[in-house]
C-alpha cells in the first residue's frame, strides 16, 4: 500500500467557500491542475486562476438546472481507479480518463436551507446527489486519493504537500476518509429526519443520529470513561450555542447539568425572574420574584447545602446586583440569556467560575426526539413537551385551591416536570421549599423532601418548616393514601398530582378528612 502519494489533479466543487482562494492559489503554486464546476469555477477564474470545467472533462454539459454534471465515468473513473492495478490503468487509457488526485467537496446546505424554514421544493433542490457520490468515491480510494470535505482541513492538506514535496501520507487520507463517511453519514441522517417529519412518520424503518464534534471532554461521568461533546445541528438555544466567559472548560457532567438548569428555567421564559439551581442534574431550588437576585436568593434559600457546587440558570440577563450574591459561594457553571458587562466584571474575580450565555432561552414547547442507549439497541421517544391547560383541571375534592394555592400548585407542577421520578415538590409563595428525587417509593421522595426543608428551616433559624402552608406537586399518582398523608403532615394545604391510581377514592377521602385541596391533571411527567 503506497505512503506518499503526490497530487497533480483536484476536482473542487463547494458550496462553503470560506478559505477556498487561498487554497486554490496554494495548490497552484504546488503545480496541481484545477477542475471545478459552477460557481466554485467562476469564483476561481475571477480570481485570475486557470480552472479546466467538468464538461470538459466528462464531454457533457452541465444539464437539468445542475443536477447533473458530475456523475459521470470519467470523473468516478479518475476517482476510483486503482493505480497499482493493470486493468484499472488499461481501462483508463481505453477510456481516456484522467486520475484526480485530490477531491475538495461540501454539500449543498441542506441543514441550513431546513433551518431557515424554507419551503419543501427549496429544501429538496438542496438534496446534494453528485457531492456524496464523488466524496465516497474517493474516500473509499484513499490508497491514492486525498478527499477533503471541510474548510478546517484545508491548513492540515497545504502542510502535507508542503513538507513532502507535493504529496500526503496514507494515514493523512485515511484520516480525512473517515471524516468523509461522516460527513455523508450525519448528511444523509438530517434528510432521512426531515423526510420522516414531513411525512408525519414517528417510527420508521431506519433509524440514525448525528452530531458535529463540538469538544473532546477530559473523561466522562467518571475519570474512567472517555467523553465527548456533539452538536446535532438543531440551533435550538441551550448550552450546545452558549458563549463561554471564563472558567477552565466544561467537563461531561457540567454540560449535562447546565442543560437540565437550562432547559428548567426555559419554562419560565416571559415570566417573571426565575432562577433554577441544580446538582446532579436534579434541582436543589427554584424560585421567582420581584428582582433576579431575590429569585436566586429564594432557589438558595430550599438548600444551601446542595446548592454549594451548583448549576444556577437565569431566565433574565445576569445583572450586577445577582452576580454579587452569586459569588458568595462556590459556584461551578451560571448560565443566563444574556449577562451585563458588570456582572461579567464581578465574576471575572472568580477565575473557576464558569459563565455561559445565550441569546436567548430554549424553546420550551420546541418539539424534538430524544432517545438512549439501551444494550442491543435504543429508544426513541418525543421531547417531553406537555403543557397543562388550567381549564382542563380537575378539583377532586371537597375544597378548591385558593388562588394563592392554584398559583404555587402551577410552579411545582412546572419543577416536577424536571425532576427525577419519583418526584415530589413542596413550593410556597413561588419558591421550592423541599425537593425529593429519584426515589424508588413515592412517600420516600414526600418524606426526604419535608426532612430537607425542616433541617434548612432549622440552619436559618426560622420558627417552623416552610412545608407548612405549602402545596406538593407529585410527577405520578400516589398508588397509596400514604403519601398524602405524609405531606399533610409536613403541612401542605394542596396537591396536584395525575390522578389515575387504582386507589383514587382512598387518597381522596385522605385528602377531605384533612382539608386538603387536590387537583387531577390527567397527565404525568416520570423522568428517568
Amino acid at each position: 500500500m503506497p505512503n506518499l502519494v503526490p497530487i497533480g489533479r483536484a476536482l473542487i466543487s463547494v458550496s462553503d467557500k470560506t478559505g477556498l482562494l487561498e487554497l486554490a492559489r496554494s495548490l497552484v503554486t504546488e503545480g496541481v491542475e484545477l477542475i471545478s464546476t459552477g460557481g466554485t469555477a467562476s469564483m476561481l477564474r475571477a480570481a485570475g486562476l486557470v480552472v479546466r470545467d467538468v464538461a470538459e472533462v466528462t464531454g457533457f454539459p452541465e444539464m437539468m438546472d445542475g443536477r447533473v454534471k458530475t456523475l459521470h465515468p470519467n470523473v468516478h473513473g479518475a476517482l476510483l481507479a486503482l493505480r497499482d492495478d493493470d486493468e484499472h490503468l488499461l481501462a483508463m487509457a481505453a477510456h481516456g480518463i484522467e486520475p484526480i488526485d485530490l477531491l475538495i467537496v461540501n454539500l449543498y446546505p441542506f441543514e441550513e436551507t431546513v433551518a431557515r424554514g424554507a419551503d419543501h421544493t427549496t429544501c429538496i433542490e438542496n438534496i446534494d446527489i453528485g457531492g456524496p457520490a464523488m466524496i465516497r468515491a474517493a474516500a473509499k480510494n484513499h490508497r491514492f486519493v486525498t478527499v477533503v470535505t471541510d474548510p478546517a482541513d484545508y491548513a492540515g492538506l497545504l502542510d502535507q504537500m508542503r513538507a513532502q514535496d507535493g504529496a500526503t501520507s496514507l494515514a493523512f487520507r485515511q484520516r480525512l476518509a473517515l471524516a468523509a463517511y461522516s460527513k455523508t453519514a450525519a448528511y444523509d441522517t438530517a434528510v432521512s429526519s426531515w423526510m420522516a417529519t414531513q411525512l408525519g412518520e414517528a417510527t420508521p424503518r431506519h433509524r440514525a443520529f448525528a452530531g458535529k464534534l463540538a469538544q473532546p471532554l477530559r473523561y466522562g461521568e467518571n475519570p474512567h470513561q472517555g467523553a465527548a461533546f456533539y452538536v446535532d445541528g438543531s440551533r435550538r438555544e441551550g448550552v450546545a450555542t452558549a458563549k463561554q466567559w471564563q472558567g477552565k472548560e466544561l467537563s461531561y457532567n457540567n454540560i449535562n447539568d447546565t442543560d437540565a438548569a437550562f432547559e428548567l428555567v426555559a419554562e419560565f421564559a416571559g415570566a417573571e425572574p426565575t432562577c433554577a439551581i441544580i446538582k446532579h442534574a436534579n434541582p436543589c431550588g427554584v424560585g421567582k420574584a420581584a428582582s433576579l437576585k431575590d429569585a436566586y436568593l429564594r432557589a438558595y434559600a430550599c438548600d444551601q447545602t446542595s446548592a454549594f457546587g451548583g448549576i444556577v440558570a437565569l431566565n433574565q440577563p445576569l445583572d450586577a446586583e445577582t452576580a454579587e450574591e452569586i459569588i458568595k459561594i462556590f459556584t461551578e457553571v451560571v448560565i443566563a440569556p444574556g449577562a451585563s458587562d458588570e456582572a461579567r466584571a464581578i465574576f471575572a474575580t472568580k477565575k473557576n467560575l464558569r459563565l455561559l450565555t445565550t441569546k436567548d432561552l430554549p424553546d420550551a414547547q420546541a418539539k424534538g426526539t430524544a432517545f438512549k442507549q439501551v444494550a442491543g439497541g435504543f429508544l426513541v421517544q418525543d421531547r417531553d413537551v406537555g403543557d397543562l391547560d388550567p381549564s382542563e383541571l380537575k378539583v377532586v375534592t371537597k375544597r378548591k385551591p385558593t388562588d394563592a394555592e392554584m398559583s404555587d400548585l402551577m410552579f411545582a407542577w412546572t419543577v416536577a416536570k424536571h425532576v427525577k421520578s419519583n418526584a415530589i415538590i413542596y413550593v410556597k409563595d413561588g419558591a421550592t421549599v423541599g425537593i425529593g428525587a429519584g426515589q424508588m417509593s413515592r412517600i420516600d421522595s414526600t418524606r426526604i423532601a419535608a426532612r430537607k426543608a425542616g433541617d434548612m428551616a432549622e440552619a436559618l433559624g426560622l420558627p417552623q418548616s416552610p412545608t407548612i402552608g405549602s402545596v406538593v406537586a407529585s410527577d405520578a399518582f400516589f398508588p397509596f393514601a400514604d403519601g398524602l398523608i405524609a405531606a399533610a403532615e409536613a403541612g401542605a394545604t394542596a396537591i396536584i398530582q395525575p390522578g389515575g391510581s387504582m386507589r383514587d377514592e382512598e387518597v381522596i377521602a385522605a385528602a377531605d378528612a384533612r382539608g386538603i385541596a387536590m387537583i387531577f391533571t390527567n397527565q404525568r411527567h416520570f423522568r428517568h
